[in-house]
């Protein structure tokens, strides 16, 4: 996924998606914001900003009662919301932006992108995997802003290294589409992409993936894979170059969650929430080549670009609500390394989907990091392009059968978890020993509680009373306890 972003010059929704926003706002009217995983988004101050979800209904026929479930939204927003390209759509045409590859948001008058080639209109391996179209595209992006002459904003979607979107596509062209475009007989030919092979004896497996035959199989096809994505970074920097960008443009570098393998994408210990960052600020060249101590997270994106074009944060409201940025300029990052701030992150998951529902809420600081799983009670569910991999589908089997598992944990220690996880990454960077229920680390644990809620509270989080207590917004806005047990 890159983000482009031009320091110098050099379509709408219809009635009927109206009408779904309108429902979206009855169905919830408080909110919450952060990880991409989960099913639902609020804005910074907690209101509502879009949903995944599904509409539920039973059919009673010839005697037989079934529940019948069908998308009817996928990650819409309010219509107050302020996206990143509605801000620059509100600045009167100063600006070119565009949009390649995986959107996965909408409606487009909330995301207006007059440059478009998405998964709404187009094949997204076309134009997410196939780094020869996508070359084509950025081109023609590109050189419409050299006719036009102004800043500008690139999002490009890439969607590689994902699984293949079902069961059919895997089987015939490989779990991350590894042989799709390599030239061989019936997988059609990227002519940009020169495969890079590697053999699973030699793949280096991460700690939190058990070192299995099935394991070192699946990593090699991610690897191979990645050698696709990689090779199209390096096209897109090109073309940046050769249009004169390079030297004015701000270009990040990220992902939006864990590779798809257990104990990563969907969970919020390190593999999954930690994602690569790389920004190149032209300006700052004495930085390049560095990595920075300093911690961030998405929510500092918006705050970055607007301050790279010299933007100011828009002032609105939703739902009666100020709506306020709690992410940070990363821009003074990029020139020096900071001695205070930048210290520590907040991240949550709700939802992967309707079926996999599992409430976390983390803060994470440079030492520590405190995990609260709100359905702790509940087995941890499971992504189903992560439960038909190979790699997970190993582990269930040998976890049936009895057999021996070199894994860093037990299928069933993957699935229950307690309330209160917090690991010391210092000494314990696989976060494998739970210090929660520990008293000597109770100077520890309770403030970092206390931070958590009070950010939850300042979010306008409706889980923060969870899972022992409910949220009574018409009485005084507190949590009222269940005697749950919990």
């Amino acid at each position: 996924m890159g983000n482009y972003f031009s320091k110098k010059g050099g379509g709408g929704g219809g009635e009927k998606e109206k009408e779904t926003v309108t429902k979206l706002r009855r169905r919830i009217e408080n909110p919450y914001v952060f990880t991409r995983t989960s099913s639902m988004f609020f804005d910074e101050d907690g209101d509502l900003a879009h949903e995944f979800y599904t509409e539920q209904r039973v059919e009673v026929k010839a005697g037989v009662v079934r529940w019948v479930m069908r998308k009817v939204s996928s990650a819409h927003l309010t219509p107050q919301v302020k996206s990143l390209p509605l801000i620059l759509n509100k600045t009167g045409g100063d600006f070119w932006y565009g949009i390649i590859g995986k959107k996965h948001v909408g409606p487009d008058y909330v995301y207006p992108f007059p440059f478009s080639y998405t998964e709404e209109h187009y094949d997204l391996d076309q134009v997410g995997r196939n780094i020869t179209r996508m070359k084509e595209i950025v081109s023609e992006f590109f050189t419409l802003a050299k006719s036009k002459g102004k800043p500008f904003f690139l999002y490009i979607g890439i969607h590689d290294p994902h699984r293949g979107a079902d069961q059919a596509q895997m089987q015939e062209y490989g779990q991350f589409l590894e042989r799709w475009g390599d030239g061989s007989p019936g997988m059609g030919l990227i002519p940009d992409w020169t495969p890079t092979n590697y053999s699973p004896e030699d793949v280096k497996v991460p700690y939190f993936l058990p070192d299995t035959n099935a394991t070192r199989s699946d990593l090699a096809a991610l690897y191979r894979t990645i050698s696709r994505y990689d090779q199209g970074i390096g096209i897109f920097m090109q073309l940046l170059e050769d249009f004169g960008y390079d030297e004015n443009t701000l270009v990040f570098l990220t992902s939006d969650n864990g590779i798809p393998f257990p104990n990563a994408k969907t969970n919020l210990y390190d593999p999954g929430m930690g994602e690569p960052l790389f920004i190149s600020n032209p300006l700052a060249k004495q930085r390049w080549n560095t990595t920075t101590q300093a911690m961030s997270s998405h929510t500092d994106m918006v705050p970055t670009v607007l301050d790279w074009f010299d933007l100011p944060v828009p002032s609105y409201t939703v739902n009666g609500h100020k709506v306020v940025l709690h992410g940070t300029s990363l821009l003074p990052v990029t020139v020096k390394e900071p001695t205070t701030g930048y210290d520590k992150a907040f991240s949550s998951h709700n939802l992967h989907a309707a079926t996999m529902y599992y409430p976390m809420r983390v803060l994470r600081n440079k030492q520590y990091k405190l995990i609260h799983n709100l359905n702790y009670k509940m087995p941890y569910p499971m992504a189903q392009d992560i439960y038909f991999s190979p790699s997970f589908r190993d582990i269930v089997n040998r976890s049936i059968a009895g057999e021996s598992l070199p894994w860093f944990k037990t299928l069933e220690e993957y699935y229950y978890r307690d309330q209160w996880e917090l690991f010391d990454l210092e000494k314990d960077p696989q976060e494998l020993d739970n210090l929660a229920y520990d008293p000597t680390y109770d100077s520890i644990l309770k403030p970092m509680q206390e931070e958590l809620y009070l950010w939850q509270k300042d979010t306008n989080d409706i889980w923060r009373c969870g899972p022992s207590g409910v949220l009574v917004y018409e009485a005084d806005d507190s949590c009222y306890p269940l005697d749950n047990d919990t």
